[in-house]
């Protein structure tokens, strides 16, 4: 086995999400997968479903909240359709970790979403997303994604509009999708290009950035009616200009001066796409780095797997080959090496080489 460093080895066990490969191998089965409830009726019709993880248990998360997504939860998002002119039904099975969701429920998202992978025969495509860096296949799916602190049990939802806390939300996007997201109340959270809206409860702003387009507008219009009818007509709305606004207006009093959340993680715009093999052949798991910059499809071996970390999005490799303990924690050899680099939100896509499209051999020799 070549490459451009020594392997180094470590116990796969450590990582955040072992669950995969121990002794819960056995629920990942698919007579195992035929006894989750939750998975009734899962891919037996083209859509999506969405379930939610609460305590270790896979929940069908209310069709009226499809695209809603807490910070403190971690969910599974199965995608299922057809090509044109076929009849067979193809998937795409996604679990999203929250900002702040726990490792055991993302760790159960992530084998439950091996379960779901195993009942169906194997044919869905995996997919890891992660807050705020979710992948443009997922954001296509809703027509509005929105990213909710809390969790879902203590969503907004449920309080009544006078007792709100006051929260500051940012849509920004396009005609393809628009994502709104729970942004801390500070006067750095705002933007030009952007429309934000200003919840207090009974009185709501929106704030539309001088430079904003008119589908983040749209948007921001649509979610204020929703907003006003779930709240029967009370909250007083008023509609903000920033070329026209007071820089003493009321609207600024509640942004504070300094953002007092975490930052931000960035892209790292120095990184060098890389391919990473990863085998147990040798009764070990061996991480190899095996190429950078431009890579030919040759240096693909059937018997292993690869990662191809692009700096923007991570696609693991899984050849025909492979042992089925490779197979089956294929997800979490990618989670597991994210962790060592300065982008461990990436989205992650894992193909079979058998089902492996052109788009990802494009990307691998760019």
């Amino acid at each position: 086995m070549s490459g451009l460093v020594k392997a180094k080895k470590f116990d796969w066990k450590d990582s955040n999400i072992a669950m995969f490969g121990s002794d819960t191998d056995k629920q990942v089965k698919k007579e195992s997968a035929e006894t989750e409830p939750a998975w009734k009726g899962a891919g037996e019709k083209v859509g999506i479903q969405i379930w939610r993880i609460v305590k270790f248990k896979v929940k069908s998360w209310p069709k009226d909240d499809y695209g809603k997504f807490y910070n403190g939860d971690s969910y599974i998002i199965l995608n299922t359709y057809k090509e044109p002119e076929s009849d067979a039904l193809l998937y795409d099975v996604h679990f999203w970790i929250g900002k702040y969701s726990t490792q055991d429920e993302y760790g159960t998202a992530a084998y439950k979403t091996v379960e779901l992978d195993t009942l169906l025969d194997d044919k869905p495509i995996q997919h890891r997303e992660v807050q705020g860096h979710e992948s443009g296949m997922f954001k296509g799916y809703f027509k509005t994604l929105e990213l909710l602190n809390g969790g879902a049990d203590t969503g907004f939802k449920h309080v009544e509009p006078a007792q709100y806390e006051p929260r500051l939300l940012h849509f920004h996007g396009d005609r393809k999708s628009v994502t709104l997201k729970e942004v801390p109340l500070c006067k750095s959270s705002m933007d030009s290009s952007d429309v934000f809206i200003l919840d207090l409860g009974l009185e709501v702003y929106q704030w539309n950035g001088k430079t904003c387009n008119k589908d983040e507008k749209f948007k921001a219009v649509q979610y204020l009616q929703t907003l006003k009818s779930q709240r029967n007509g009370k909250p007083k709305v008023e509609s903000l200009d920033e070329r026209d606004i007071a820089p003493n207006h009321k609207f600024y009093s509640y942004l504070k001066d300094e953002n007092e959340e975490e930052a931000e993680e960035e892209d790292d715009p120095d990184f060098v796409k890389t391919l990473v093999r990863l085998s147990d052949a040798g009764g070990e798991l061996a991480i190899t780095v095996e190429g950078t910059g431009s890579i030919g499809r040759d240096q693909l071996d059937e018997n292993d797997v690869f990662i191809l970390d692009t700096g923007k999005e991570l696609y693991v490799w899984v050849g025909n080959g492979t042992s089925s303990a490779e197979q089956r924690n294929a997800l979490s050899y990618a989670h597991k090496y994210l962790q060592g680099t300065k982008h461990p939100f990436l989205p992650v896509t894992c193909y079979r080489q058998s089902a492996t499209p052109d788009t990802f051999y494009r990307e691998l020799e760019a």
